[in-house]
């Protein structure tokens, strides 16, 4: 646990000088690399009820200003293509990006006649699973759908303002279990670590995934913001992280003989994309308000501010509101966390892409990893051990909080 605590403080640490952001003006993306394959990050920040845990943009949906923001998406979108940008990938986030299925039908298609598109993963609520919406999806080409549950027990969800929005434990099921084979691959988005969970809880809800043969499942760490921990604990008691790690291995356990590693919180029974699309894609582009970018060493941030946002396209200006260019040492550092995330890092690539400095760079952070057990040499492959696996959820816990709190701030200066 001493060690837990101290690599949770090293990496609030280092995380909050790599979320500086040092241009606020006049900040336009970089032209892309030529070899480089492209993932295009699309935010849909509207809910038909916002949740208290989460810090992503989002605000309370309202049709007429959402069809606005759809047409201002599509704007930006035909602004990266004219700077010479392709995508190969698309993943929909939100928010909840099915709050206007026919908006999305009509973005998907664009997107998918405009670049070389190969695969497609959307984000939804478990009460957008119906019928309509779901053969929208198949006819608009998404092969991975991601349902974000937290839960099947009633009384967590009811905790949460889901029961509800969504119905209960049981009707959920019913619903993933209709959905289940109408894509390549089904995942449920999990939370793990509320305070008031138990590890029963925790078991019946694998149970459940397992029951209906989700193809994959992720299990999200409860990631507690500056902003939202205030509610959070009003709702379920005092935030710890005592009982984690022993949460973790309950999943690793449970998941294990059925499911392969996609990322230390990610079990799949093929090959997919996942929701970290960081992993599989060294840079990708993000369009929407409040959405990131990592361009050549350049992290991005859109406005935040959806009318803005909409303002800012109208003059034909890219959205973006900050810029950030890592050092060698941060650009480092991000490889090394997002290229273990999934378990595994090949140090041949890794020393192309950094012209021979990554180790001489890392010596101290692969030292010190492989001291404690966490990581084991392979030839010329790092590999996670069980133990690091859950380091590397301790990290990747870090690290996303580092983002919403950053989040938090950028929603604090503007309004809507």
């Amino acid at each position: 646990m001493l060690l837990e605590s101290l690599l949770t403080i090293y990496l609030k640490r280092n995380f909050a000088s790599s979320l500086s952001f040092n241009e606020f003006e006049d900040v336009d993306p970089p032209a892309p690399n030529n070899d480089t394959d492209y993932l295009i990050y699309v935010h849909i920040p509207f809910c038909e009820e916002l949740c208290p845990y989460c810090s992503f943009n989002r605000y309370v949906f309202e049709e007429t200003l959402a069809k606005r923001y759809f047409k201002a998406l599509d704007a930006e979108i035909e602004m990266y293509r004219r700077l010479g940008y392709d995508f190969k990938s698309v993943y929909v986030g939100g928010g909840t990006p099915t709050v206007i299925p026919g908006e999305i039908a009509l973005l998907l298609n664009k997107l998918t006649r405009n670049f070389g598109i190969k695969e497609i993963s959307l984000e939804t609520n478990p009460n957008h699973l119906t019928d309509d919406i779901v053969q929208i999806l198949v006819d608009s080409g998404v092969n991975r759908l991601s349902v974000g549950v937290q839960s099947f027990d009633d009384s967590m969800l009811k905790q949460m303002s889901r029961y509800h929005k969504y119905g209960s434990g049981d009707e959920i099921k019913e619903r993933l279990a209709r959905v289940q084979g109408r894509f390549d691959t089904l995942n449920v988005d999990m939370i793990f670590n509320f305070p008031t969970q138990t590890i029963d809880m925790l078991g019946k809800d694998i149970a459940v995934i397992k029951e209906i043969r989700a193809d994959q499942a992720t299990f999200y760490p409860l990631m507690v913001s500056d902003m939202t921990r205030k509610e959070l604990s009003k709702r379920f008691g005092r935030i710890s992280y005592r009982q984690e790690k022993q949460f973790y291995q309950e999943i690793y356990n449970l998941l294990g003989d059925d499911y392969s590693i996609g990322t230390a919180w990610c079990f799949s029974k093929k090959k997919s994309m996942i929701d970290e699309y960081i992993v599989d894609y060294s840079e990708y582009v993000g369009v929407g308000s409040g959405s990131f970018g990592y361009v050549k060493g350049q992290c991005l941030a859109n406005t935040f501010s959806v009318t803005d946002y909409i303002d800012q396209i109208g003059t034909e200006k890219f959205p973006l509101m900050a810029k950030k260019e890592f050092d060698l040492l941060e650009r480092a550092r991000y490889y090394f966390m997002i290229g273990l995330f999934s378990s595994s890092l090949d140090l041949e690539i890794a020393e192309n892409v950094f012209k021979g400095k990554f180790q001489k760079t890392l010596w101290k952070e692969i030292l010190g990893f492989q001291t404690v057990g966490a990581l084991q040499r392979d030839g010329k492959v790092l590999r996670l051990t069980p133990k690091g696996l859950y380091l590397w959820v301790v990290m990747m816990r870090e690290f996303f909080t580092g983002v919403n709190n950053f989040r938090e701030i950028c929603r604090a200066s503007g309004t809507l």
